[in-house]
């Protein structure tokens, strides 16, 4: 335990001397002047466009819809199979059989690192996994990401985010189902999955080696960017303005001090592998959700009399937005799409790498119960959230508290102060339930927190598949990621999640080279299992 903390301060020690050496007022200001340069230049080739429409959003969107009507509209038809699935209707053809099926290869002993919601073998059910994936995407992206939505893009990019999590779920299931397909094992017993893989072996399969070679390298470079990134300082940037909001801290080096702060916990988690600390994380995490869905719900049937205006009103702006800035459709649809996408990573491959240690025989079941999370966490939670905040900006009927588009970075003004991202959320919370200051803060952090650890076996694994399996490596990224939880802390909202936005995209180029040479194989895995459940059922 001793190395590991000591691991830890050989990082923070260089960050805090050079904290004592600027001033209060710099400190956040230098790592946000270094940092914004390049965010921005990744950014601009990542959203590179073609007729006002980013490529990687034609890329997102395109690939949705064929994959809708190619599995023939799976997220809707295949729906309550999802469910019974995840209810354990389908278990008993997962039982030792005689003979080895194609693709069911799985470890015989502990799942290390795999999924942290361990079964009695140390692999996992199809409800264990949907529910540790879904404590892992349900989080900060829906709490400040709504908010930064609504607040750039007005309230029609809730009704294009509907849509990319209607769409979504068909992308989530290919991906999944993939990477439960292409899953490697080591000889530990450890199991490995997720783009890198099914890049890589599956091109090969079809006579491509070299390009899934290239590809999958470079998905492992980008997710572990996203990792840095959406799955880290945008978590921190998030926590910390609202933790500052709290505790009254309004000069600009708080943000750097409560990312140390951060930093160590974090550290101490995935660094010295403290067990019981992430068990009590994730008995906690999904409770806060119940009860964020619950707080929701509360404010929106407070306010029954508005709903009607709110739904009206959010398909209104998603055709005709009004939002300052957005300019047009597609200026709503790229916000709305953009913050779905960051939510429910569906498209960027990072939910199969999770998904891929999961107890089954039958590759697509899991893709079919992957197919719930964009549901659940786009559709239902991120519009939940979105409800609570276009009826707080109602007034009470007086007449809007903000401007939709705010000053086009984000941030808009309230009560003469300027709010951004979960800020904005909790405003709108305070309005309806006292001391809520103090539960979304609470469950902010611990959303962080949760998905800061999620995120760091996301980029480790994607580390490993650059850099090898040792200690040495492990060690590495890790320092690195630290690094990046007081970075996010201490840096602006607009570049860190301009970064973030980056980052997380980047990861969709090399993933859909890999969804579109392999679609077959998922098709035929489909009719593999939807075979044996009409056996079964015989």
């Amino acid at each position: 335990m001793k190395k590991y903390l000591l691991a830890i301060l050989t990082l923070i020690l260089p960050l805090i001397t050079f904290a004592q050496e600027a001033t209060e007022k710099g400190i956040d200001q230098k790592i946000d002047e270094a940092f914004k340069p390049f965010s921005d230049t990744v950014s601009k080739y990542v959203f590179y466009d073609i007729l006002g429409v980013p490529i990687v959003l034609m890329l997102l969107v395109g690939s949705a819809v064929f994959f809708t009507i190619y599995f023939g509209f799976i997220n809707i038809r295949r729906f309550p199979m999802a469910i019974n699935v995840v209810r354990g209707k389908y278990d008993e053809l997962d039982k030792p059989v005689s003979e080895p099926m194609y693709g069911d290869s799985t470890p015989g002993g502990d799942a290390i690192e795999t999924i942290r919601d361990e079964s009695q073998e140390g692999e996992v059910t199809h409800f264990q996994a949907l529910a540790t994936a879904v404590s892992g995407t349900v989080g900060n992206g829906n709490i400040a990401g709504v908010a930064l939505a609504i607040a750039l893009g007005g309230p029609g990019a809730t009704f294009w985010m509907i849509v990319c999590g209607l769409l979504g779920m068909s992308t989530k299931f290919v991906e999944c189902t993939l990477g439960v397909q292409y899953r490697d094992v080591g000889e530990d017993g450890t199991v490995y999955g997720g783009p890198m893989y099914y890049i890589s072996k599956g091109l090969k399969e079809k006579g491509f080696a070299t390009l899934g070679k290239i590809a999958a390298v470079f998905f492992a470079i980008f997710c572990i960017g996203g990792s840095f990134g959406g799955g880290n300082a945008a978590q921190s940037n998030q926590a910390t303005i609202v933790l500052k909001e709290l505790m009254g801290l309004e000069n600009a080096g708080a943000g750097f001090w409560i990312g140390v702060v951060l930093a160590i916990l974090v550290g101490i988690i995935i660094i010295g592998g403290i067990k019981r600390i992430a068990q009590v994380t994730e008995k906690v995490v999904p409770l806060m959700a119940v009860m964020y869905l619950v707080a929701c719900l509360y404010i929106i049937l407070s306010n029954f009399s508005l709903i009607d205006d709110a739904i009206a009103l959010i398909f209104k702006e998603a055709f005709n937005p009004t939002a300052i800035g957005v300019g047009s459709i597609i200026g709503v649809l790229l916000v709305g799409f953009k913050r779905a996408a960051f939510s429910n990573e569906a498209g960027a491959g990072s939910a199969s790498i999770a998904h891929s240690a999961v107890k089954t025989k039958y590759s697509a079941s899991e893709g079919l119960v992957a197919l719930l999370e964009p549901f659940i966490d786009t559709v239902v939670i991120c519009t939940m959230t979105a409800l609570v905040i276009i009826i707080f900006n109602f007034g009470g009927g007086e007449g809007a508290i903000f401007q939709y588009g705010g000053d086009g970075t984000g941030a808009v003004l309230i009560d003469g102060a300027s709010y951004e991202g979960a800020g904005i959320t909790s405003k709108a919370f305070a309005q309806y339930i006292p001391f809520s200051d103090v539960f979304l803060t609470i469950a902010v952090v611990l959303f962080a927190v949760s998905t800061m650890i999620s995120w760091s076996y996301y980029g480790l694994q994607s580390w490993k598949f650059l850099f090898g399996r040792g200690k040495a490596a492990d060690l590495t990224y890790k320092l690195l990621f630290l690094t990046f939880v007081i970075i996010g802390a201490a840096a602006s909202m607009g570049s860190i999640w301009a970064f973030s936005d980056a980052m997380i995209f980047a990861m969709v180029f090399p993933n859909m080279i890999g969804l579109f040479f392999l679609f077959p194989v998922v098709k035929k895995q489909l009719q593999r299992y939807l075979d044996a459940i009409k056996t079964m059922k015989e």
